[in-house]
């Protein structure tokens, strides 16, 4: 896989991804652009702002060592227990700072911006979490897909087209004849 040639000035950049299967699958919504832009300003409102059982925080590589770009974790579910927390703050954060650094690495992002730009990274990990490792894997490489994805400007309008017939997804599939003209 080349690896997408970034734009000079990410003012905004969309991505998703969905990885694995089962309870400890990954679906990941990236927002990269820049700190002095709308990603910046909604980087800056989302963690002053948390709400009950939503905490936004700052990834890390290990304590004291944020990925570059700074990314904000915001899960998009409460912690559902303790040991669902820790699917949470450990592999699933681990998962997301790793995928970030692998974005810088493989140039999804470009490595002279790291310290201009940010990333908010709204990431699902499911209550029934159940392989800390799988966790990880799973947001690692759904987080470094979604980056990607944003970067080259993913989905192809194509792709959204041909998909709307018969949409799917993990708790879903629409029957293919489910399609009506308006």
């Amino acid at each position: 896989m080349t690896a997408p040639q970034p734009t000079a000035e990410p003012v905004m950049q969309l991505g998703e991804s969905f990885v694995g299967d089962g309870v400890n699958a990954a679906h990941i919504n990236t927002v990269y652009g820049l700190r002095n832009g709308p990603v910046g300003t909604a980087w800056a409102t989302a963690l002053a702002g948390p709400s009950a059982g939503h905490v936004p925080f700052v990834t890390v590589l290990a304590p004291s060592l944020p990925v570059k770009p700074l990314t904000l974790f915001v899960t998009k579910s409460a912690p559902a227990g303790d040991e669902h927390g820790n699917h949470i703050w450990g592999p699933a954060q681990a998962g997301v700072a790793a995928g970030v650094a692998d974005a810088v690495a493989d140039g999804s992002i470009d490595p002279s911006l790291t310290d201009e730009t940010a990333i908010i990274a709204a990431v699902w990990v499911n209550p029934g979490a159940d392989d800390a490792d799988a966790v990880y894997r799973n947001n690692r490489l759904a987080t470094r897909t979604a980056l990607s994805n944003g970067a080259s400007g993913l989905p192809a309008l194509d792709d959204v087209l041909a998909a709307r017939s018969a949409p799917r997804n993990p708790f879903y599939s629409a029957p293919a004849d489910s399609h009506q003209e308006n």
